[in-house]
């Protein structure tokens, strides 16, 4: 398909899925501000995090966990199933409970151990059947309004996520780094945008370079969950397979796999995220472990983060997985908003009990 071609673009995507995209910097900055004027009582006696969610609502918190980690000097992390963890138990345990819809089975069962835990608990939502939970119990619900796919909210997930930790006190102020990652990411726009041709813009460039291939998206401390990001975002938009992989961890075993089956290394696409605010030894990592993957015969290149902070950075890469992944739906010619194969999937757990 035409990759210049905004017609096509429009019948494809009658949800505006383009439009999600190019919204995200003025969504990140609303969810900060929104986050600085919602309820939200003392919690001093904390002393660790759990962020529960799933899909889109938990990618925000690895975002925030991979920003936060280096400057919160509290245990912190994201939990990605039913129940909790034994030690999210009691006051000293804060549970951040996230579901776009309010209605995610798994995040919903977080809730209900979080309360018996007696762990303090801040709900995060567009409303649902969380929403009405935590008001029954009397516990804060950060409240927003996105009507669209949970993954097209990473910016009220993750903005939101950062307030709180500020407000809280464990988070040093990142509103001069939100200010930076915002204008950073519509500085990035200004070749990102649909109407910006394929010659001149480089997510439709690389779009192109994985159709019909398998790509494998590369990250590391910083830039881990973006990885993840692209990978999820390639999958439910442009309903293709994809993996992740995390650097330090792969080198440890990844390359050892380099050696079968070897008639399928030319299909597969080895993209490296890099930001030069990486650990100095995962930079060496990066461009060894890439020419290891390039004298093997894979394809590879690496997507290179913008701007003048870490936030930043990790934002305007992001960002540009977000634009990828849609051009990549529309090279595929198929609607990059529906995702069925979740949702009969849910109706089948639904029909089990």
């Amino acid at each position: 398909m035409d990759l210049d071609d905004g017609k096509r673009f429009r019948e494809l995507d009658p949800q505006n899925m383009l439009g999600s995209i190019d919204v995200l910097p003025d969504q990140l900055h609303a969810a900060w501000s929104l986050g600085q004027s919602l309820p939200l009582p003392e919690m001093e006696s904390v002393r660790q995090i759990v962020i529960a969610g799933v899909g889109g609502s938990a990618i925000g918190g690895d975002l925030v966990v991979a920003f936060a980690a280096p400057q919160v000097k509290i245990p912190i992390c994201v939990w990605r199933d039913y129940g909790l963890p034994s030690y999210a138990a009691g006051p000293h345990t804060l549970v951040l409970v996230a579901s776009h819809s309010g209605n995610t089975e798994e995040t919903l069962e977080s809730f209900e151990h979080a309360l018996h835990a007696e762990a303090q608990v801040l709900a995060i939502t567009t409303g649902g059947e969380l929403s009405r939970r935590a008001q029954a119990a009397d516990i804060p619900v950060w409240q927003f309004e996105h009507a669209g796919q949970p993954r097209a909210a990473i910016g009220f997930s993750a903005g939101l996520q950062l307030a709180a930790l500020h407000r809280l006190g464990f988070l040093p102020d990142p509103a001069s780094e939100i200010e930076n990652a915002v204008a950073s990411m519509r500085a990035q726009q200004e070749e990102l945008r649909v109407e910006v041709p394929v010659v001149h813009n480089p997510a439709k460039r690389m779009a192109g370079q994985l159709i019909d291939r398998w790509p494998v998206f590369v990250g590391a401390d910083l830039l881990a969950p973006v990885a993840r990001r692209w990978r999820t975002q390639v999958a439910e938009l442009a309903k293709a397979v994809a993996q992740f992989e995390v650097l330090p961890e792969a080198d440890h075993n990844m390359l050892a796999g380099l050696v079968h089956p070897y008639p399928f290394f030319e299909r597969i696409m080895m993209l490296f995220l890099r930001s030069e605010m990486n650990h100095p030894r995962n930079l060496l990592r990066i461009d060894s472990t890439r020419q290891t993957f390039m004298l093997e015969g894979f394809g590879t290149d690496i997507i290179e983060a913008r701007g003048e902070t870490r936030l930043a950075q990790q934002w305007t890469c992001l960002h540009f997985g977000d634009y990828l992944a849609y051009y990549l739906a529309m090279a595929y010619g198929i609607d990059p908003t529906p995702v069925q194969a979740i949702e009969t999937l849910k109706d089948q757990l639904k029909s089990m009990g």
